[in-house]
């Protein structure tokens, strides 16, 4: 793993937008940076977490908010608004970006960052009181930190299962997404057989089909294409139309490729994917309801 040094991150940004249709959320944009390696961005930097004077923080997460703002000073993306998605301007869908930041988009970004240092000065000589914290870090920033820290946490909890509960866990969920795991096939005889479950899965058009389901519970290293090809294998021999493949970690860009040839195909779910549908279906968490304020609060003119 090579440990993530602060950088610009516009371009994989912009490269991410560009990719999702120039519309995304937040998330979305980090999660398809991380898959696609946009500028050389690895999944591990863009996920991995230190521990600072105030708590866990994600340096790349810091990375990615100042990028924000400075594609809005040169009006690559609109004006970003909170729970909303991030959008490309048509500059920032058509430009070029070899030589970016250019030398007129550094005095932009520049010229941004003084207004801003100026303003703030300005709250503080007024003794106006700044609960949004700074400019690097408004609440909309510090609710993905949040976010990012207790899933990053359930990953890492879920790699120190040993092998017997993690394909259990890994069965509840799919459980909860709709299969019906065949208790005979699906669980006492799927270890003998190069699967971790068996089930099946009906359409609302009320068409079973049969499932497949692999579990690699990884600390490090991500799953190989080779990986999912004997995995395919595998699925002929159970007649298993799809399959699902869950992992603590994440799959390089051709076992991805390779997860969606020919007839057989299988859905890929990583770690970040795998905390995300702990979220939706409630598994073995508990909420923690709060409210934040809309940018209504946060603009004092």
């Amino acid at each position: 793993m090579t440990e993530y040094k602060r950088r610009s991150v516009e371009k994989a940004i912009i490269m991410a937008l560009r990719d999702l249709g120039g519309s995304a959320s937040r998330k979305s944009i980090r999660k398809a940076i991380a898959d696609n390696e946009h500028d050389g961005l690895t999944y591990d930097q863009v996920y991995s977490t230190k521990e600072g004077k105030t708590g866990t923080y994600s340096p790349f997460l810091f990375d990615f908010n100042f990028g924000i703002r400075n594609l809005r000073s040169i009006q690559y993306i609109e004006e970003p608004h909170r729970n909303q998605d991030i959008v490309l301007t048509k500059a920032g869908e058509n430009d070029d970006l070899t030589n970016y930041p250019s030398l007129d988009q550094k005095k932009e970004i520049g010229a941004y960052w003084d207004k801003k240092n100026k303003e703030r000065a300005e709250r503080n000589k007024n003794n106006v009181s700044e609960e949004s914290g700074d400019e690097s870090t408004g609440p909309e920033d510090q609710e993905d930190t949040k976010d990012l820290n207790w899933k990053n946490q359930l990953i890492t909890q879920l790699m120190k299962f040993d092998p017997s509960k993690f394909e259990s866990f890994s069965r509840l969920l799919i459980s909860k997404m709709g299969v019906v795991i065949d208790k005979d096939r699906g669980i006492v005889r799927s270890g003998d057989h190069g699967i971790d479950g068996f089930g099946y899965f009906t359409s609302d058009e009320f068409r079973t089909s049969r499932v497949a389901i692999q579990c690699k519970r990884y600390t490090k290293g991500a799953v190989s294409e080779p990986e999912i090809d004997k995995f395919k294998g595998v699925m002929d021999s159970f007649n298993a139309e799809y399959g699902i493949f869950i992992t603590t970690n994440y799959f390089t860009d051709r076992a991805r490729k390779k997860a969606t040839q020919g007839n057989n195909t299988v859905t890929l779910i990583d770690g970040q994917t795998l905390a995300e549908l702990v979220e939706k279906y409630q598994l073995h968490i508990t909420p923690v309801n709060t409210y934040a304020l809309d940018d209504y609060y946060f603009d004092l003119k």
